[in-house]
């Protein structure tokens, strides 16, 4: 299996066993963005939840006047957490700040899979939960640093 082995290296997937690393790699696919591309859009339906292998990513609240980087992510981190949801729009953009590859997980296949191996979807859902409690808290932090107050 030839995602196998990125997919156990990633800092999403640490501790995960062999069988659960393989039923992940059965889901991914590797992509690649080019400098500026915006890989997801607000508003748009989720369907995909990305590790990110090399480059980074801007995570960016966006609206018609303006648009704030929210959080930079990189190698080891994750985005598109709201593709685990049934029928959820994406809350942020994401832009690729360069070249950038990423593993590619289909969001209601991966949901799919949580719901059958209940323990391997125990270990998602809560690993996706620290990965949202940090997005709320990086938002948190840029709006504070927008209205000059210090965290």
């Amino acid at each position: 299996m030839p995602l196998f082995a990125p997919l156990g290296r990633h800092h999403f997937t640490q501790g995960l066993t062999e069988t659960q690393i393989e039923s992940l790699a059965a889901l991914a696919a590797e992509v690649a963005f080019e400098e500026n591309e915006v890989i997801l859009e607000a508003g748009q339906r989720s369907t995909s939840f990305y590790l990110l292998t090399s480059g980074s990513v801007a995570v960016e609240l966006r609206t018609a006047s303006y648009s704030v980087c929210v959080q930079a992510l990189g190698p080891g981190q994750v985005f598109g957490w709201s593709a685990l949801l049934d029928h959820q729009d994406t809350l942020f953009q994401v832009r690729a700040r360069e070249r950038t590859t990423a593993l590619r997980l289909e969001g209601a296949a991966l949901a799919r899979l949580c719901r059958t191996d209940t323990q391997l979807g125990t270990e998602i859902l809560h690993r996706t939960l620290q990965v949202v409690a940090g997005r709320v808290k990086a938002t948190e932090l840029r709006f504070a640093e927008m209205c000059g107050v210090k965290i």
